[in-house]
């Protein structure tokens, strides 16, 4: 691989889905306190939060989606057959509805907001992608197109759609494996194709205010611990947070890392302290922690050195 081979994004694509909120939120399009319910039909989300007898579903805000405090469960980590396991053996396609099925065939893990919980799960971000298409009448390509590639000069980064569309090939362990269908499937949560060097402008963007105001920050920055499965990484609007002070790098470091890690090995993260940017990709869906574990790696050794 070099700068402009073409990586699959995984979760990193959440940061193109925050994008696009924050984008149409400067625009009075949307407000983070609107009721997600809003935005479908009364059949398709009734019924997906059912916590202790109590039907929550109303109470789920674009604020509670966009900061993983929704509850929802992860179809795609979660129950004995999640879509991960099901990936590794075939590549299947499943569309929204099917997502949102079998989203709500799980128990939630707490009301929406409750205080201090966050649990990560892709279907809030895929949610977060049909309400950008219902505001804007387009598809999620075209919007990512118009408001991201199109100002920042991106003609690498892309959402597959058709079979013509490249798709990188996956790594589990030692073994190769395509998925092009799946990632199709992922879209708003994980479909972005890109490379290191687009990714590199991105991600720049996305914390220089390029993009956006960078004053919405302020409100942004209201961290979260995710499921312990996924420590030490907490979660803010829409993007991850890794402290470097704490047990997970021996209290070598200090600072934080803010952006965006994929499943698949991917990273984009910005390193404050230092103003330092780090972009890659592993390629391997085997050890989701490698890509964080890396980033910290070299954020520390940045200051120690």
């Amino acid at each position: 691989m070099n700068l402009d081979s073409p990586l699959l994004m995984a979760s990193i694509t959440k940061l193109f889905t925050t994008t696009c909120i924050l984008i149409l939120r400067e625009q009075g399009q949307l407000s983070l306190d609107d009721k997600v319910t809003s935005f479908f039909d009364n059949n398709t989300l009734s019924g997906i939060h059912k916590y202790k007898g109590k039907e929550h579903s109303s109470k789920l805000t674009i604020s509670s989606l966009l900061f993983q405090t929704s509850g929802l469960p992860d179809a795609f980590t979660e129950s004995k057959n999640s879509l991960k396991k099901r990936v590794l053996c075939e590549d299947i396609h499943i569309n929204f509805d099917e997502v949102i099925s079998l989203t709500k065939q799980m128990k939630p893990h707490f009301a929406p907001n409750t205080m201090k919980r966050a649990h990560y799960a892709d279907v809030n971000f895929d949610i977060l992608g049909e309400i950008i298409e219902a505001i804007t009448n387009s598809s999620l390509e075209d919007v990512y197109k118009s408001l991201i590639y199109e100002p920042l000069g991106l003609v690498k980064t892309y959402l597959p759609k058709s079979e013509h569309d490249f798709v990188p090939d996956i790594f589990y362990k030692g073994n190769v494996i395509s998925r092009p269908n799946f990632i199709k499937s992922c879209r708003a949560s994980g479909g972005g194709i890109s490379t290191a060097r687009e990714l590199m402008i991105f991600i720049k963007a996305f914390f220089g205010g390029n993009l956006f105001k960078k004053d919405v920050f302020h409100q942004l920055e209201k961290y979260n611990k995710l499921q312990t499965s996924m420590y030490p990484i907490q979660y803010g609007g829409g993007y991850m947070r890794i402290p470097l002070n704490g047990l997970s790098s021996l209290y070598m470091g200090k600072g934080e890392l803010i952006g965006h890690s994929g499943s698949t090995g991917s990273f984009a993260f910005y390193f404050p302290d230092s103003d330092l940017f780090l972009v890659g990709d592993l390629n391997q869906l085997a050890n989701p922690a490698l890509p964080i574990r890396l980033a910290m790696q070299l954020a520390i050794s940045n200051q120690l050195s």
